[in-house]
């Protein structure tokens, strides 16, 4: 990879639309991260709700965000807006934050849930079309890759400071206390406000979104090549539930709540320092490259988290993840960008990240049907999802190779 000296100055050289929007997104992190991956244990330590439950709620959530992805892409394509959309989806977000303290009901954190997703299909694609809109496509892996670093520093500090009060009103219990998510909900308020203020202000619209009004956004219309990448994402997808069975599966193998937090924040140390360079590096040697190995990483990872058998294998395992999200999640944004022409940018990531969210649905679902079943059917245990996860980046991997040959990309 490069050197860092060298990665840095290069990134001094990007745009400020780049700068907010990683700004942002470490701030929406910070925010986020606090609560989010504690969700999943105040359903099932405060609420008592069922594994096959919390994975329904999670895919609900994600499948709502991706029905308002495909929407909110082309819609920003059709008027050549780009900002307003992605300030607004991150307000609707901030303001929902203060219904999961009044959640007594796993209902009502699917409502809370449902809501706060909705806000992050409003904002994505247009972000991301944002991005790619606003840099030269022989920068535009590292400026991916610089978002993502943004995001993931927020999310270690995010959670960090949810250790800290953790730590401070609970110590090493096991279990998650009420008070305590209330406590870093309202905390949790402030990064994201400080977002909608700095967006509000900071973003510029490119040139090139406005020029582009009423373009041509139907799925018909882009690239074959596009489809096909967006059918292999579906089936890894598939084989991807929640990273909420992550920390179901860590607390299930003896991990505390504060041990959990620590696991994930190394996880999102290693994620942030991969991202930048592993996107700079993509530029030079092929996204497809990138993600053949970052597929069989995960797929490496899923099954040992299938025959992990104590503690330390679920956190040594968990930090390694963060190498296959660093070398995977902008470099297949990235991969968008090249697929597609410019005009059609906001459709396609809409179509892309819609296309992941819907499988997100069934992924969740299935992936707690597995773990624990339905009515008297006991699942096959918690190493059953992480054995389908492995199985199905596999294949993926086989597909890319296939319909996705060297010379088109």
């Amino acid at each position: 990879m490069s050197s860092p000296p060298k990665f840095i100055e290069k990134a001094q050289q990007l745009p400020r639309n780049i700068w907010v929007l990683t700004l942002a997104s470490f701030l929406t992190d910070v925010s986020s991260d606090m609560i989010v991956h504690l969700i999943p244990l105040f359903l099932a330590n405060v609420l008592g709700v069922r594994i096959v439950t919390i994975g329904l709620i999670e895919g609900v959530a994600e499948t709502t965000a991706s029905l308002v992805k495909v929407g909110s892409g082309r819609l920003s394509d059709w008027l050549g807006q780009r900002k307003w959309l992605t300030v607004s989806g991150y307000a609707l977000s901030t303001a929902v934050k203060p219904f999961f303290v009044l959640a007594n009901s796993w209902q009502t954190v699917l409502g809370a849930r449902f809501f706060e997703r909705i806000g992050k299909g409003i904002r994505t694609a247009p972000r991301d079309a944002l991005i790619a809109d606003s840099i030269t496509p022989e920068k535009r892996g590292l400026a991916f890759g610089l978002h993502r670093a943004g995001d993931t520093a927020g999310a270690a500090l995010g959670i960090l400071l949810a250790m800290l009060v953790i730590w401070r009103l609970q110590g090493q219990e096991l279990t998650l206390a009420r008070s305590t998510f209330h406590s870093l909900i309202w905390l949790s308020m402030i990064p994201a406000v400080l977002t909608v203020i700095i967006l509000s202000v900071g973003i510029r619209e490119t040139k090139a979104a406005a020029d582009r009004k009423r373009s041509t956004t139907s799925f018909a219309a882009l690239p074959p090549t596009f489809k096909r990448f967006t059918a292999v994402i579906v089936l890894f997808t598939l084989g991807n539930s929640s990273d909420a069975f992550l920390v179901l599966r860590a607390q299930e193998r003896g991990v505390s709540i504060l041990g959990v937090m620590g696991m994930l924040l190394a996880f999102n140390v290693v994620y942030a320092t991969i991202s930048g360079p592993a996107g700079s590096l993509s530029d030079k040697i092929g996204r497809r490259r990138f993600l053949v190995a970052g597929w069989l990483l995960y797929a490496l990872i899923y099954l040992g988290l299938a025959m992990a058998q104590t503690a330390v294998h679920i956190i040594t395992l968990v930090i390694i993840y963060g190498i296959y999200y660093g070398l995977t999640v902008g470099t297949a944004k990235s991969f968008v960008a090249d697929l597609v022409p410019q005009a059609q940018r906001g459709t396609a990531y809409g179509w892309y990240n819609g296309a992941i969210g819907l499988a997100a649905l069934p992924a969740s679902l299935f992936a707690g049907l597995l773990w624990q079943g339905a009515g008297r059917w006991g699942g096959f245990g918690p190493q059953a999802p992480f054995l389908f996860g492995a199985v199905m980046a596999l294949t993926a991997v086989g597909l890319l190779l296939l319909w996705l040959p060297r010379n088109e990309n």
